[in-house]
């Protein structure tokens, strides 16, 4: 059994909604799922302080423009500050990366099926899923307070 046919009984009472919200729903849960899981799988205080770190690092970058040696001192520890953050962030998207690629997979065939039909404003699946959740995730970082 392929793993699209695992999803057929999940996704295809979803995707009997009409177009367009039928993707803006999967939208909303995907996002959902990534937004819950960046949450709960990173350390929130952490990543907090290593922006706020981050952020006067930079503009000290700025005041030490004509001392290089400086701006560079400054421009390593920036570095450091970035590499913690995106190890922090790491975590999440290794968790949700497989199941999204399998529903990626099921919608890309469902409407390749469907003959590729304009989802959104005469736009294809993939661009209407990527705006949708582009405004979604903005909207839950900001309501979950997420750095």
């Amino acid at each position: 059994m392929s793993f699209s046919a695992m999803l057929d009984p999940v996704l295809n009472p979803v995707m009997s909604i009409p177009s367009p919200w039928n993707l803006i729903l999967i939208s909303f849960i995907i996002t959902s799922i990534v937004t819950l899981a960046y949450k709960f799988f990173t350390d929130q205080k952490l990543m907090k302080e290593l922006k706020g770190e981050m952020k006067s690092l930079q503009k000290e970058m700025k005041e030490f423009k004509n001392h290089p040696e400086k701006m560079m001192a400054a421009q390593k520890k920036v570095m450091e500050k970035n590499m913690k953050y995106m190890m922090q962030s790491f975590k999440p998207t290794i968790i949700t990366m497989i199941p999204i690629i399998f529903i990626f997979t099921w919608l890309r065939a469902y409407y390749v099926d469907a003959g590729d039909p304009a989802v959104l404003f005469g736009l294809s699946w993939f661009w209407s899923y990527l705006i949708v959740t582009l405004v979604l995730s903005m909207s839950m970082r900001k309501l979950l307070k997420l750095h």
